[in-house]
C-alpha cells in the first residue's frame, strides 16, 4: 500500500480533492491518504516526515508561506522522503500569466519551483565536481565523500545530488595527499567511505578484464591492500571525518547512513542555536 501525507498551511481541502481526482487514474493501486492541515511549525513538519520515512510513505503539500516551504523541502531531504509541491508551479503560472499583477517579483518562478531547480543545480554541481575535479570549490559542497576507487562514490553523488544535496568526491590514491582544502572543511561534511579488499578487487577486476588487462595492478589483492592500508591511515588521523563501510551494500542504504549522519549535525547546531537563544545556558 502506498502512503500519502498531505501537509498543509490551512484546511488542507484543496490538496485532499486534487489527490483524489489523480487517483482515480489509479484504481488498481492500493493507497492510503492521510490529512496534516494547519501545519505552521517547524516541530510538527519533522513529526510528519519521520512518521512517511517510517512507511516509506511520500509527502504533498500546498503550503503558501516560504519559510514553511523550505522547512518541508529540507527536512524532507534529510529524511530521503520525496515530496511534490502542489500549490508552487501554479503560482508560478499564474505569476507569468499575470505579468502585470501587484505578486509579481524578479525570480518569483525560480523561487516557488525552488525543489525543481536546487535538483537542477545539484546535478550541474555534482558532474563539475566529480573525481575531485574543481578541489579550490569544496567549500561550496554540502557533502564531500572520499574513498579510493570502486567504492561508489560517483554512484552516491549522483544518487544524492537527485536529492538536491551539492555533492563533490575526491579520490584516496596510495602515496598522494589530499588536496588542502579538505582540512579546511567543517568535519561532518567530509565522510570517508571504506570497504573489504577482497571484495573491492572483485569489483575491480571487473572493470579491468572489461579493459582488456590495460589496469595493470589496478585489481591485485595486494595493491588493493595497500591501498586501503594508506586510506585507513588517513581516516584514523581524522577521527572526526564520519567513515561508512560500503562492503556489499545497496547505493540507497549507504546513502541513507549518509543523511542519518547529516541528521546529527543539523540537530546538533538546532541544539546549540536553541541554547544560544535562551535566557540562560551557552551565550
Amino acid at each position: 500500500m502506498f502512503q500519502i501525507f498531505v501537509i498543509s498551511d490551512g484546511t488542507g481541502k484543496t490538496a485532499e480533492q486534487a489527490i483524489n481526482a489523480a487517483l482515480t487514474q489509479f484504481e488498481h493501486l492500493q493507497t492510503k491518504t492521510t490529512l496534516f492541515p494547519e501545519v505552521r511549525t517547524e516541530t510538527h513538519v519533522k513529526e510528519i516526515v519521520a512518521k512517511a520515512e517510517k512507511v516509506n510513505g511520500f509527502i504533498v503539500h500546498t503550503v503558501v508561506s516560504t519559510k514553511m516551504r523550505d522547512i518541508i523541502l529540507r527536512t524532507c531531504q534529510l529524511h530521503n522522503v520525496e515530496t511534490i509541491d502542489l500549490m508552487g508551479p501554479l503560482l508560478a503560472q499564474l505569476s507569468v500569466q499575470f505579468a502585470n499583477a501587484p505578486s509579481e517579483k524578479p525570480g518569483l518562478f525560480r523561487h516557488l519551483n525552488k525543489a525543481y531547480f536546487q535538483r537542477i543545480e545539484a546535478m550541474e554541481f555534482v558532474l563539475r565536481h566529480d573525481d575531485g575535479q574543481r578541489v579550490h570549490e569544496l567549500d561550496k559542497a554540502e557533502i564531500v565523500l572520499l574513498g579510493v576507487s570502486r567504492t561508489f562514490k560517483t554512484p552516491l553523488s549522483i544518487y544524492l545530488a537527485y536529492k538536491g544535496w551539492l555533492v563533490a568526491n575526491v579520490p584516496i590514491i596510495l602515496n598522494f595527499e589530499l588536496p588542502p582544502k579538505i582540512f579546511d572543511l567543517p568535519p561532518n561534511r567530509v565522510i570517508g567511505l571504506t570497504t573489504d579488499a577482497r571484495n573491492l578487487s572483485v569489483l575491480r577486476r571487473v572493470r579491468h578484464d572489461h579493459l582488456g588487462g590495460a589496469t595493470g595492478d589496478y585489481a591485485n589483492i595486494s595493491c588493493v591492500q595497500s591501498e586501503i592500508k594508506y586510506m585507513e591511515s588517513i581516516f584514523k588521523n581524522k577521527p572526526e571525518w564520519p567513515v561508512i563501510k560500503v562492503t556489499n551494500k545497496p547505493i540507497e542504504e549507504i546513502a541513507s547512513e549518509i543523511l542519518a549522519i547529516l541528521r546529527k549535525k543539523y540537530a546538533s547546531n538546532s541544539g546549540k542555536k536553541n541554547l544560544n537563544n535562551s535566557g540562560g545556558g551557552i551565550k
